[in-house]
């Protein structure tokens, strides 16, 4: 039988403390309904599909979600395309969902006659991190000890301080 020596089991204590620390941030994707209940339409205000982006934080790996009924696409252009309202021939049918694949700007129109000119058209900007930066000021005050860490890791140091001890004897 292999001998337990004090300096495996404190390197060993040493690897899971360190590894209770490591701050793993899993957020589940987002799929976000493209102008809500209203959805992609020809909107009474040209600035609908603005003001409805503007209150969301889009991150890689969250999908848009387009659903009409009646006569309308989705297409995914450029900028000038986006400001120009250009027609496209690479239009997608209803419903769709496009998964957000990289951090920037995408731009969407709707290439049905004058829909785009009369804002149906959605540009957004997309977050590649899902950590937001720390100041120094804050960096201090943001270290947080979580019970669900601690808790085993004392208790990781007792039963090693008992093995330890009967060990030895």
């Amino acid at each position: 039988m292999k001998m337990v020596t004090r300096a495996n089991l404190t390197t060993w204590l040493i690897t899971m403390i360190a590894m209770g620390f490591i701050e793993v941030d899993t957020v589940a994707a987002a799929t976000y309904m493209v102008g809500d209940g209203l959805g992609w339409t020809v909107p009474s205000n040209v600035s609908y599909y603005q003001s409805w982006a503007a209150s969301k934080t889009f991150m890689v790996g969250d999908k848009l979600s387009f659903n009409w009924t009646g006569t309308h696409n989705v297409a995914e252009v450029s900028k000038a395309e986006y400001d120009n309202c250009t027609q496209v021939v690479s239009v997608l049918g209803s419903p769709v969902e496009i998964p957000l694949l990289k951090g920037g700007s995408n731009y969407y129109i709707c290439t049905v006659d004058s829909h785009c000119n009369l804002g149906q058209k959605l540009s957004i900007t997309v977050e590649s991190s899902t950590v937001a930066p720390t100041s120094p000021s804050n960096s201090a005050s943001s270290t947080t000890f979580d019970s669900s860490v601690l808790v085993p890791a004392f208790i990781t140091i007792a039963c090693l301080n008992l093995l330890c001890h009967n060990t030895r004897h």
